[in-house]
């Protein structure tokens, strides 16, 4: 069969579905009423502030904030724990570069230290071997969806008295041992980037448990006001970084439709995992304690040695677009001021992992077989 990368016939003509999802009704009302109200600042409105409260609710925590993005949200919450100048945090090496310069913005520098070779979250073991006496906090990253192994990683916080800001950007809904991600270290920062599982096109949400740290991360968050003090005082240095009223209407009602939707992709790659038995691919486990993956992306590792471009071309030209993943953080020019450790397991995964996005495992489980037969045609071509 000829590959339709050669001018033959593509195995999927029809398009994925589109992300993000069309809006709901509880989104057109409550988005309406923002635009009628005329208040449409996060210091106008409610609707921010019932957009944290809902997030801190289901993260386990008492406190949420609301900012523009969720990398200036892990600035605000590594500044808000204290993190600052002179500090070392450390990060995942196989992860979005928002981690780094997020780090980069505090004055902090950033420790790129080696994931797990299995799962490819950050190994708690390599976060031991990297702690030095400038260590301020660890970055945890709940990869894909999937939640860090953060009972490791926590064990390791304690015995270095350092905090621990999770990144949650990819993992809303995501469960570890029964417990919500986000309330699991000091604060926990969710994304609403275009691509993740709640958008409103840009927005994060930072949630934490502690009072003092809320203050911090709220006044370095809103221009370095104190909480209940004067509108024109400014105690600490801070910034404007809110969300507006208009996207946190969009998000709100969202979270009424986020547990059918990871139950949707859950049935995508629960079909797929049947569909793939016998080809080169396989499932990037998931970490030890996950309970619900909320499936952002499912990563998947090439078993045998695949040009990567020619595979991600020719997949493409057979309907069923995959996406190459990232290349190991340490290796950016950007971020030399990083200090790097060795990392094999990250070097691996970004020469045989590859993704499926969001958007195509909200399709209809049945149609996972045009990501295997697509698979089957170009991987047989080159195997």
């Amino acid at each position: 069969m000829t590959l339709a990368i050669h001018g033959g016939t593509p195995v999927r003509s029809a398009p994925w579905p589109s992300w993000p999802p069309p809006l709901d009704d509880g989104q057109r009302k409550l988005v309406t009423e923002v635009l009628d109200s005329g208040l449409w600042g996060a210091t106008q409105g409610s609707v921010c502030n019932d957009l944290a409260a809902a997030f801190a609710d289901r993260s386990g925590v008492p406190y949420g904030v609301t900012v523009g993005n969720a990398t200036l949200g892990l600035f605000a919450a590594l500044r808000g724990l204290g993190v600052g100048p002179g500090d070392e945090v450390i990060i995942p090496a196989y992860t979005f570069v928002a981690c780094a310069t997020s780090v980069l913005l505090t004055g902090a520098t950033p420790v790129i230290v080696d994931v797990d070779p299995v799962d490819l979250h950050l190994s708690a073991q390599a976060v031991e071997a990297a702690v030095t006496s400038e260590t301020a906090a660890i970055m945890p990253v709940h990869l894909a969806g999937s939640p860090a192994d953060m009972d490791a990683i926590t064990a390791v916080a304690r015995r270095h008295g350092l905090v621990v800001v999770e990144d949650c950007a990819q993992a809303h809904g995501a469960l570890y041992h029964g417990r919500p991600v986000g309330g699991l270290g000091d604060a926990g920062v969710f994304s609403f980037q275009a691509s993740k599982a709640m958008t409103a096109g840009e927005g994060g949400v930072i949630v934490c448990r502690e009072a003092g740290a809320h203050g911090a991360i709220w006044s370095a968050c809103n221009l370095g006001r104190r909480l209940g003090g004067e509108w024109y005082g400014h105690p600490e240095v801070g910034w404007n970084l809110r969300l507006t009223e208009i996207q946190a209407a969009l998000l709100l009602p969202w979270l009424d439709r986020l547990e059918s939707e990871i139950a949707r992709r859950e049935a995508f790659c629960a079909q797929l995992a049947t569909e793939l038995d016998g080809l080169p691919v396989t499932f990037v486990p998931q970490p030890a304690g996950t309970t619900r993956d909320s499936r952002h992306l499912l990563m998947l590792r090439l078993e045998t040695p695949v040009d990567r471009e020619f595979l991600l071309a020719a997949m493409a030209a057979e309907g069923v677009p995959i996406d190459g993943g990232y290349p190991p953080l340490g290796g950016m020019a950007a971020l030399h001021q990083a200090r790097t450790e060795a990392c094999p397991a990250a070097t691996a995964a970004a020469a045989d992992v590859v993704w499926i996005r969001q958007s195509m495992l909200m399709a209809d489980p049945a149609e996972a077989t045009h990501v295997t037969e697509a698979f089957a045609k170009v991987l047989t071509s080159v195997i």
